[in-house]
């Protein structure tokens, strides 16, 4: 059986109580595309571009609550942000592969899903972590060609893709080189000699 090429994370799907705060801070602030927006009354799922192969998605549902804050790592009980987790593959060969090899194992798996720009089976890990696995439509890229159908979009998400410049404030003084520092880390494993 061929392997399964994996070529990154198609997209992280978290949840928002407030999509226009959301679209300023992941397009605006933090300058990812906002190059998919789906959307209908009471419902929003819009997607962030991370890079060439990743995305951040975030839905918006009635009456959700923001989770508290809480520290990297630390596990939590309660309210949590996490939806699922979507693996991108190359093609939907792939995605039948991944889906024969799962079914044979055991694992419940749905059947492929045709999203529009992108083909998705789902299935949960022995976690019950629910993991998506997507492989891309080649006619439709919304990277290069950014779609909203959204039906009530906001007037923040109609200012289009791109950055929009003015909503935060730029450093006033930035800090010097000589002042930068990177602390340890986790990685620091990493320098250690065998």
């Amino acid at each position: 059986m061929k392997r399964v090429k994996y070529t990154g994370v198609n997209h992280l799907a978290l949840v928002t109580p407030d999509m226009d705060k959301t679209v300023r801070f992941w397009r605006d602030l933090l300058g990812m595309r906002l190059i998919v927006g789906l959307g209908k009354e009471g419902y929003r799922h819009y997607f962030f571009e991370i890079s060439e192969h990743d995305m951040v998605a975030f839905f918006e549902w009635p009456g959700v609550k923001k989770i508290r804050e809480k520290d990297h790592g630390v596990p939590v009980k309660g309210p949590f942000a996490f939806d699922h987790v979507s693996f991108e593959v190359e093609s939907d060969d792939d995605l039948w592969r991944l889906k024969d090899k799962l079914e044979a194992a055991g694992f419940w798996v749905s059947e492929v899903v045709d999203h529009g720009f992108i083909h998705s089976i789902y299935t949960f890990d022995p976690n019950n972590i629910p993991i998506e696995f997507s492989a891309p439509v080649p006619e439709f890229d919304p990277r290069k060609t950014p779609k909203m159908k959204d039906r009530h979009p906001s007037p923040i998400t109609l200012e289009g893709p791109e950055p929009q410049p003015g909503h935060w404030p730029e450093p006033l003084s930035p800090t010097p080189v000589n002042k930068r520092a990177v602390y340890p880390g986790e990685g620091e494993v990493f320098r250690e000699e065998e």
